[in-house]
């Protein structure tokens, strides 16, 4: 029997711990979901055999230890600041790991042992990151193939709110882990553009945006993403002249969401205490310069001529000006903007979210430049069985599944960018109506 170690329930967890509880009696598997929660952990077990719920917390070493070598598989979806000292604990104690999350510098420096021990440290393999690099480099390996030189690289991924359900003037709703989206950016973003290096500061990243437009969707407010640049080499695009990964949104949401960049309401480093006195229009009349006139007058002001009726429309509907109660007694000013933002971007019951992928690419083939589009969009079920569930989830429980039955035998840190783990996982995913659709 192979024992599997899930930690951590959230709201991203649905399929992945649904797929692997459908498949463990078939393979003789026995999955323990583990959650500082347990009443969520037992919701994510019910009605499957071969599975326990348990209560555990990750920053108990003695705990955490004694879970994981009890364990042969470990799936860690615990925020990402988190793994590493779980992915420490598992090379020690000779057990493999997978995440959802970006590579880190504690698993790079975990590579050497891992793989000298056979251990797999597999990340990166949900959605973005995840199903972006499998379906890309699908794309590239058989552009390769036939002789074709690619020039420029852009590939785009948002999880929005689904048409049906978007009835507010942001068009979003929390569908993943609603801190990562506040904090979104905060990192310089660096990427090719025609052979050049560009680098885009949080304070621009709002404002520096594209238009995409996705067939049957209409147009999204694209930004930069990270380190884009830092892709070239895994993906072998050695010619490329522009290289870009970037976030999807609604369009009009980035202008707006950079007034609260503007203003320092993003910012996660200083506390603000005995806030439970205060409202949110004192909070945003405090990160107003001073002057006369009520607080919407001052904050239209402020931004001056970037102001808009439907940035007005967005504040309103957050009830800025309206003197709503902050309800946390301290906190950040993102946290207390995260704790405003889970009230009014909650996905309602029935509601239904949406993932929306796309690549672009260029390329010269006989003499001849071709542009290629891929796109991908995906409905969620309901509030629970999210888009955004399947999406981060049965990438990384297929791509465990292939590993303990077989299907590729690799070690120390890897991402989907290898045809061992992308062509078996791009081939299910279509069995869950995942699947590109190409125009050239």
């Amino acid at each position: 029997m192979v024992k599997i170690l899930v930690i951590g329930a959230g709201r991203s967890t649905s399929s992945l711990i649904g797929y692997l509880l459908k498949k463990a009696s078939a393979y003789n598997w026995q999955v323990t979901v583990a959650d500082s929660n347990l009443s969520l952990a037992q919701e994510r077990v019910k009605n499957y055999s071969h599975a326990e719920a348990v209560t555990f917390d990750v920053s108990n070493a003695v705990e955490r230890e004694a879970f994981i070598k009890a364990n042969d598989f470990v799936i860690s979806m615990l925020p990402a600041n988190m793994h590493g000292d779980v992915a420490r604990d598992c090379v020690r104690l000779g057990r493999h790991i997978a995440t959802a999350s970006y590579v880190s510098n504690d698993m790079r420096e975990l590579d050497a042992e891992a793989r000298a021990k056979g251990l797999l440290l597999l990340n990166e393999i949900g959605l973005d990151p995840g199903i972006d690099h499998a379906s890309a480099m699908k794309i590239i390996h058989d552009l390769k193939a036939k002789g074709a030189t690619i020039t420029s690289f852009k590939s785009y991924c948002g999880g929005l709110v689904a048409p049906e359900s978007n009835d507010n003037p942001w068009g979003y709703k929390f569908s993943w882990n609603p801190r990562n989206v506040v904090l979104a950016g905060q990192s310089t973003a660096q990427y090719l553009h025609n052979g050049e290096i560009k680098f885009i500061p949080y304070n621009r990243l709002f404002n520096q945006i594209e238009t995409i437009e996705v067939d049957g969707f209409g147009k999204f407010d694209a930004y930069a993403n990270r380190d884009s640049i830092g892709y070239k080499e895994p993906y072998g695009l050695n010619n490329v002249k522009t290289l870009l990964r970037g976030t999807l949104r609604e369009e009009g949401y980035c202008k707006a969401w950079n007034v609260f960049v503007k203003l320092g309401l993003t910012d996660d480093t200083s506390k603000i205490h005995n806030t439970s006195n205060m409202t949110y229009t004192d909070l945003l009349s405090s990160f107003l310069p001073q002057g006369s006139g009520s607080v919407k007058q001052r904050l239209k002001q402020f931004v001056g001529f970037g102001w808009s009726k439907d940035i007005e429309e967005k504040m309103e509907y957050l009830e800025l000006f309206n003197n709503k109660k902050i309800k946390l007694n301290e906190g950040t000013p993102a946290q207390l903007l995260q704790s405003l933002l889970e009230e009014k971007w909650k996905l309602k019951h029935g509601d239904k979210d949406m993932i929306v992928m796309q690549h672009l690419f260029e390329y010269t083939l006989n003499g001849k430049t071709h542009q290629l589009n891929s796109s991908l969009v995906v409905i969620g079920d309901d509030e629970d069985h999210t888009a955004m569930a399947k999406t981060v989830g049965l990438p990384l429980a297929i791509t465990v599944k292939n590993f303990l039955t077989g299907q590729f035998k690799l070690s120390g840190v890897q991402i989907p960018i290898v045809k061992e783990i992308y062509e078996p996982l791009l081939k299910e995913l279509e069995e869950y109506q995942i699947v590109f659709n190409e125009t050239h």
